[in-house]
């Protein structure tokens, strides 16, 4: 069976570490996922943007890793805008268990934080949410 294609969406200032997280549950024998590319460390610019819709567009769902100021990582909101105007589905993450964790800009008052979990996060790439 085919594994779902998931684009990691974090704020590179101040969560690299929680990417880093992500990328190890993808190697669990029993992950349903496998990532492609992700955040794109580069000015934002009209290539960066090309270049962060092409790899959206390449995968199944973005899953959006949310900090302490993720509200404030521009290239997460252009990352989440992007998904929104192509129709990939996204989710967002709480990245700290014990920490405030808030949502990015371009996210929709709906979109709900969902806690981090190994189930969790099989569920929500599974699209339950």
């Amino acid at each position: 069976m085919a594994k779902t294609k998931v684009f990691i969406s974090f704020d590179y200032d101040h969560d690299e570490t929680l990417k880093d997280f992500l990328v190890g549950q993808a190697k669990n024998p029993d992950s349903p996922f496998e990532l492609a590319d992700w955040s794109i460390k580069e000015a934002i610019d009209v290539r960066w943007k090309d270049k962060a819709r092409q790899r959206i567009n390449a995968v199944d769902v973005v899953a959006v890793i949310c900090g302490e100021h993720t509200d404030t990582a521009t290239g997460v909101s252009a990352e989440i805008s992007i998904a929104q105007d192509e129709d990939v589905p996204y989710f967002l993450l709480k990245g700290y268990s014990e920490k405030s964790c808030v949502k990015p800009k371009a996210a929709k008052s709906t979109d709900k934080i969902y806690k981090w979990t190994w189930e969790n996060l099989k569920l929500l790439i599974g699209g339950g949410r």
